[in-house]
């Protein structure tokens, strides 16, 4: 399959008639970006359920893996201050702080005092933790490689470029 292919059956997707019927309904927009958004609002949602699945087999929840996977990713001894988990996962302080003592009291992270700032806070991933979100991310990966398994090397390389600059250029107009 190639990426200018509409489906492994060279039918088309429901997004070509989509854009189709609103090409010929309003002749005078550009839908271009209707059809790239259209597939990427389709293809989050099929996302989203493989990593709920992934990540519910491994006993957590979504938000549980994105706290724990930040921490994971900080190497050991895996500890970061809550506003560096707040800058990773885009949430309030309030937020954060409720999903800091809800992993605490499931004994996947520890709360302790910043040894730099008798003020602050370093939240650090237990062992237990560890364990949850690696198994997480292994089905994680493997599911996400099976989704990709029709696309060759270099069409997942071209859709990973294209994905990044797309995203670069929209974090750059919200700043």
């Amino acid at each position: 399959m190639t990426l200018s292919s509409a489906s492994p059956q060279g039918t088309g997707d429901i997004v070509d008639s989509i854009v189709a019927d609103w090409s010929r309904e309003r002749a005078d927009l550009d839908v271009v970006s209707l059809g790239i958004f259209s597939r990427l609002t389709r293809i989050a949602k099929r996302l989203d359920t493989v990593r709920k699945r992934a990540f519910s087999e491994s006993g957590l929840e979504l938000w549980e893996f994105d706290v724990l996977a930040a921490l994971r990713r900080a190497g050991a001894p895996h500890s970061l201050s809550p506003k560096r988990l707040l800058e990773s996962n885009l949430v309030s302080s309030g937020t954060m702080t409720n999903r800091i003592a809800r992993l605490s009291e499931r004994g996947l992270v520890t709360r302790s005092e910043d040894p730099s700032d008798g003020r602050g806070v370093i939240v650090t991933m237990t062992d237990a933790g560890r364990e949850r979100v690696d198994a997480a991310m292994t089905k994680l990966v493997a599911a996400e490689r099976e989704l990709l398994e029709e696309l060759s090397d270099d069409e997942r390389d071209t859709l990973s470029t294209a994905l990044r600059d797309l995203l670069i250029t929209m974090e750059h107009a919200q700043a």
